[in-house]
């Protein structure tokens, strides 16, 4: 896609363009085209003056947190693509000042602009002693991630503790409940294409008081049973949402998957719901063995899997590879 110079010339006013910038240097699986133009912003107020301009110009734009839960296409994405570093956020406020006249704190709330890494922001609030993310200490991705995707892990999701977010648009900011997102399981209005052509600025969470030493255990006991389980390779994390009553990584194995190979992806040996960059994978290899697993577990078990993981972009057929 041809952007036009003026649209260039507004996108630069507010920062550094890169034009065919590859995607590979900027996901954690390795692999992707190039965006016909990069941008990277250091605030949320720039990340809203980016989507407005897009959308003024009806060009597409996708916002890049840390580049994971992604696979761009080996042909790349169209429009903009925009990385986003935005990373302010408040200390723990009890919620009594917040809202007058109520009575002695026990909640706390926090703004983190959509930027911030998710994990970072877990494992520090429960290291100061607030409870309700601590299960997130080690989920890859940012705050406007989690809340897209609804992220969760043992036990505990974004929902949970999600109070309200601020979106772009082309009135500028829209503040939003968190019961209006439509959250589920590893979803929301986002996922279901309900927020097109908008993204997430900031979002605002509760905690509340926990015991410092306990938390600071269960933090430690999430990082061993992560590194225990899952592997060290190039991915894009757990690639298959787990089915109702049913493990994807067991669907998987039973299907014979364990360790099978397409090109350069392969479904790891230690933990086969996450589907790995061996090194010269392409995403057309990823996309091949994500169809070959969703018809085998199909066939085998009646079950319809669905990807946890989002295909981005253009460029994931590929003549040379056969599903099988």
């Amino acid at each position: 896609m041809t952007l036009k110079p003026g649209f260039l010339r507004s996108l630069e006013s507010v920062t550094t363009v890169r034009a065919d910038e590859p995607l590979s240097r900027h996901t954690t699986i390795g692999v992707g085209g190039p965006a016909d133009a990069y941008v990277a912003i250091s605030d949320a107020g720039q990340l809203a003056a980016v989507t407005t301009l897009c959308l003024q110009a009806s060009l597409p734009f996708f916002v890049l947190g840390s580049g994971s839960n992604i696979v761009v296409g080996d042909r790349g994405v169209r429009g903009v693509v925009i990385e986003n570093n935005a990373t302010a956020k408040t200390e723990p406020l009890p919620v009594a000042a917040i809202a007058a006249g109520a009575p002695a704190p026990q909640r706390f709330r926090v703004r983190a602009e959509s930027g911030c890494s998710f994990a970072a922001i877990a494992r520090q609030l429960a290291f100061g002693g607030n409870a309700g993310l601590e299960w997130a200490c080690g989920i890859p991705g940012t705050i406007g991630g989690a809340v897209v995707y609804n992220a969760g892990a043992y036990g505990g999701c974004r929902g949970d503790v999600l109070q309200r977010v601020a979106i772009s648009g082309e009135g500028g900011e829209n503040i939003i409940e968190a019961a209006d997102l439509g959250l589920v399981y590893r979803g929301s209005t986002f996922t279901r294409g309900l927020m097109q052509n908008r993204a997430v600025l900031w979002a605002e969470f509760d905690l509340w008081s926990g015991e410092e030493k306990a938390l600071r255990s269960r933090v430690a006991d999430y990082d061993q049973r992560r590194l225990k389980a899952q592997p060290r390779g190039r991915n894009a994390g757990s690639f298959f949402k787990n089915p109702d009553g049913q493990p994807a990584w067991k669907l998987l194995e039973g299907a014979g998957l364990r360790g099978h190979r397409i090109g350069g992806a392969e479904f790891s040996e230690r933990h086969c719901n996450f589907l790995i960059n061996t090194g010269d994978a392409s995403a057309a290899d990823i996309a091949a063995l994500k169809r070959l697993a969703e018809a085998r577990v199909h066939d085998q078990f009646g079950i319809d899997l669905e990807s946890e993981v989002t295909l981005v972009g253009e460029g994931f057929e590929d003549q040379a590879n056969a599903d099988g």
